[in-house]
Parts: C-alpha cells; structure tokens; sequence
C-alpha cells in the first residue's frame, strides 16, 4: 500500500477557493450577495472575483503580498474574500472600529501593498496613511501602499482618495482570468490581528488548510443547510467572519450585507429577505430586545460566541423566535473551536435548564483534533466533573500558522503540543467544556477561586440589568472580593442594595459583589468585549467596606467558610 501513488488526480490542496468555483457552477443563477438594491447571483459574483483577482495582479500583487482592506459588511468586503487569495495574495481585514494609530500600525507591521477603503472611512484611513508615511524612512517611503476607494454600490457618493476605486478595477478586469491552483494547503490566506487592548496588536496567520477545515466544521457544526439566507451582523473583519464568508458559498447561500448592527436594519433584513442564519456577539441580543422587539414569522439560526452568554438573556432572546447555539473561539483558532452541539435527550428539559445548557461553549468542531483543560504547570487534565477548574488548551489544523513576526509570541502559545487559550474553564462529566473566565479575571477571595462570569451570569437575571461585568477589587478581609459594573434599562430606578440581594438570592454568600457601580456605558473594546482592566482600575479606587457583624451564628459559618477554602 505505501507504494500507491500521490499525484495529482488523488491529492489537491485544500482551500476554501473550491467552494466560490462550485457555487458558481451549482447555483449560478441564485442570489449570492443583496445589499440594498443590489443584488448579484454567483455566477456574477465568480466572475467579479475573478475580475479583480486579474486587477490585483496587473497591480504586481505578487504570492503572500498583504492586501488590507477597512470596510463594513459590504459586497466588496465579501468578494475580497475570494478574489485576493485567488491572486496569490493574503486578505487583512482591518477592524473598522480602530483607530487612526492602531490601523497605521497594522499597515506598517503587515507591509500591506494595497490599502481598500470604504468611502465612509477614508478621514480614518488618510490620517493612518499620514502616521505610517511619518514613521517610514526615506529610503522606506516607496513602500507605502496603494490606495483603492471602495465607493457605494447602491448610491455611489463620488468620494474619491487617490486615482482607483473599486467598481473601476472590478469592470477593467479580465472576466476570463483563471486562477492558478493553490499549490500549498499551508499557505497564508489570511492575517487578522487581535484587538490589542493591553499591547501592540499580534497578527494571526491563517492557512488555506485551516480556513477550509474550519469552514466545513462550522457549516457541519451548526447544520447549515443548502441555500441558507445568511445575514451579516457579525463583523466579516471578525476571524473573517467565524470563516462563514467561505462558508455561505460552500453552502449556496445568500449573503444579505448590512452596513451597521441598528436593530430597524436587522429585523428590516430579516423581514425583507427571509433570513434563515446569522452570527454575533451578545451584545447584540440587548440591540435586538431593547428596540421594540419583534417576535418573528419564522425561526432565525443564530450562532453566538465572544463572551458566555448569560442563561437568563438567552431565554429572552429565543422567546422572540430567534434559535441559539453557542460557540467558543478567539482569533488564534480562526473563529469557533468549540460548539455546544444540542443533544435531543435535552428536549424534555425546562427553559431554564435548556438555557443553562446552551450556555456552555461546548465540544470540539468536527476538524479539531483535541480540547483539554489542564493545569498550565504539571500539563495534567482536570477531572471531569464541571468543577475543577484550568486553562483551555486546543490542537488541529484550523489552529493558526502563528503571529506574524513574533517568534517570541508564537513559542508562548504553543507549548508541549497544544495551544494555550489564556481562558480557565472546566468539562462536565458528559464532555462539554465550560468557560469560567480569562485566567486574569479570575478573582480569589480568601484562597476561593471566584469566577467572575457566574457572578455576571447572576446579575443578568435582574430584568433591569442590560449589561454586566464583575472583576476584583480590594478587600481587608478576604485580598479581593467581587465588584460589579452595571448597566440598567432606561428608566430604571434600581438601587445597589436592591442588586446586592438579588446577587444574594441567587449565589453563595462569598461571590456576592460587595459594591455596585452604575455606568451609562460599559467600556468595551472595538470588537464590542468588555474592557476589564480598565473597570480592575476604578475598582482599585472604591473604598473597601467589611460586613457588619450580624450574629454568633453568622461569624461560625464565616469561620467554616474560610476553612473550606484553605
């Protein structure tokens, strides 16, 4: 048998170019993109890709040259995703929420060679330029990128930066070009950086290999079905779009693009185009039950991941129709890794319990070869018995290649034949791996481990609580004990003392927040998570208080407490 032949009938590279080649040839006359007006089928869609791919070359795009591009879900975004890499070249979605600085930063670390900008972001995209081309050499000047505006396709505005915009380079382009075969699975088809909130953000390299295994484990994962109609309220910036970019063409899909997550926009597209599937954070579950909330006509897949979603938002979400299965990712494992597959013994369950259920971040997608969650120091797994915590550690091929000129960085993450996630979690006696923070946010009070996100998972079960974060703040007593960030409705007339015995009605004594701070907003990074280190700051500053001493009784049980924990 080991001398069977590998050649070129029985081994092709694996990429996740094959599916737009096949969605054009299956589905060529149905609807592949709808923006607005604008609709395109995928045989049009195929051909534009194959348009500007030729562009880009004529360009002198060259293999693995960066081509950054900074726009909202937008048909052009979404052709990117094919038509870069079908160049040789290696798409950097830049998030649009950056600033002027950090984007600078990110054209520079990634030598791009050609800049995209949507016409709606051309300031923040001339004030980059203007940093990167200051802190360039002189010999270093002629490097600077390209510039192509991305001008609006349903109501072209005529802003224009530089001489090329997209709709000129897609029409100039050769509608016959044939795009050479990937002839490496482990080349680079995407770099996506990390949101860098505490440092310099790191460039997360993924592979044609990787895309295309994540992409199928997610399509498989979620049960997405043929010709889904796929509506774009997560960011395609975002693991290019948890890789569904790839995935709604491997499927025959319609890509419904939106420009922003408002909650008129969102049912307004559910409604107009029958949206069967979407993707997001849960932060947009607030947008969505805040705004009027509609209960909908027909049941809408939504996949969600970012931050655990609290069990009690869940259950409002899906008392409007919406269907939710949760996810666990992060940038270095090209979107999702784990899912929380439903498993039909759970049906019988209450609501609350199905919530608490899909909760959890889950199992390992299909092309994940292992998930572990071990002590970081003796490399040991931890019992299975939804308790013992450690860090989450993952192996496989939709891993990612490494960070881009960071050795250093890429030796940290991957240790002893895994890659370690930063997030401490447990797994329940049937599998499922649950988060219960990031190994930074874990307060220990008195020797006990506290886990911020139960904490928060309690606050979410006041109706009045919108948005919740928990992190540590100085103790006398106990070093740290738990102080609690909220948001309320609008209108809410809610006291501290009112949370703090909600927080008691529904916890052990030891993790109930021993303040309370009211914010109008919750600072959140600009992929929409929660900044905790700074709420560590001003929790540093909130004068410490100790519980009054109530009775004998209640000074025993704080004494056996405190044994329980040494």
């Amino acid at each position: 048998m080991d001398k069977l032949p590998i050649c070129d009938a029985n081994y092709v590279a694996l990429t996740p170019l094959t599916f737009l080649k096949r969605a054009a040839a299956v589905y060529s006359d149905r609807a592949s993109v709808v923006y607005r007006n604008v609709r395109f089928t995928w045989g049009e869609t195929y051909e534009r890709c194959c348009r500007l791919a030729s562009s880009l070359i004529s360009l002198n795009i060259v293999n693995n040259d960066v081509v950054s591009v900074l726009a909202p879900n937008i048909p052009a975004l979404y052709e990117m995703h094919f038509s870069v890499p079908m160049a040789g070249a290696v798409l950097n979605a830049i998030n649009t929420r950056l600033d002027a600085k950090t984007i600078a930063t990110i054209l520079k670390h990634s030598e791009a060679k050609i800049f995209f900008i949507d016409y709606e972001f051309v300031q923040v995209g001339r004030d980059a330029l203007k940093l990167l081309m200051a802190s360039l050499q002189p010999a270093e000047v002629a490097s600077m990128p390209l510039v192509v505006v991305i001008d609006d396709i349903d109501s072209p505005t005529g802003i224009r930066f530089g001489e090329l915009e997209y709709e000129a380079l897609v029409s100039q382009g050769n509608p016959k070009f044939v795009p050479e075969e990937i002839a490496e699975e482990l080349s680079p088809i995407a770099l996506n950086y990390t949101s860098g909130t505490t440092s310099s953000p790191k460039g997360v390299v993924y592979s044609h290999r990787g895309a295309y295994l994540s992409t199928l484990s997610l399509i498989l994962g979620w049960g997405m079905q043929t010709e889904p109609v796929y509506m774009w309220s997560l960011p395609m910036f975002h693991c290019n779009g948890w890789t569904f970019t790839w995935g709604v063409a491997a499927r025959g899909g319609t890509n419904v693009c939106i420009r922003s997550t408002t909650a008129a926009e969102m049912y307004g597209a559910i409604s107009a185009h029958g949206v069967t599937h979407m993707c997001c954070a849960p932060i947009v579950f607030n947008i969505l039950l805040d705004a009027e909330p509609r209960r909908l006509s027909a049941p809408v897949e939504i996949l969600t991941g970012g931050a655990p979603p609290p069990p009690a938002l869940l259950e409002r979400i899906e008392s409007l129709g919406f269907h939710v299965v949760h996810a666990y990712g992060l940038t270095e494992a090209t979107g999702p890794a784990l899912v929380c597959e439903w498993q039909k013994k759970w049906d019988p369950l209450s609501g609350e319990e199905k919530a608490a259920l899909k909760a959890r971040q889950g199992v390992s997608i299909l092309t994940l070869a292992d998930v572990e969650v071990k002590d970081p120091t003796t490399m040991k797994s931890v019992a299975r018995d939804g308790k013992a915590m450690g860090e989450i550690v993952l192996r496989g091929s939709s891993i990612m290649k490494g960070y881009l000129k960071d050795e250093k960085a890429t030796s940290a993450a991957f240790r002893n034949g895994w890659f370690f996630t930063g997030d401490v979690g447990v797994i329940h006696t049937d599998g499922y791996v649950e988060i219960k923070d990031r190994s930074k946010d874990v307060i220990i009070s008195g020797g006990e481990n506290i886990s911020s996100v139960e904490v928060e998972g309690a606050l979410y079960k006041h109706n009045d609580v919108v948005e919740a974060a928990v992190v540590a703040m100085p103790h006398p007593k106990w070093g740290e004990s738990p102080c609690a960030f909220v948001k309320l409705r609008d209108s809410a007339a809610v006291k501290e003392a009112e949370i703090i015995q909600h927080c008691r009605n529904n916890l052990p004594h030891f993790m109930v927040p021993k303040a309370v701070q009211f914010m109008d907003e919750l600072p959140k990074t600009t992929t929409g998570k929660i900044q905790k280190f700074q709420l560590r700051a001003m929790a540093k500053t909130i004068p410490a208080q100790t519980e009054k001493r109530k009775s004998p009784v209640h000074d025993h049980q704080e004494q056996l407490l405190a044994l329980s924990r040494l």
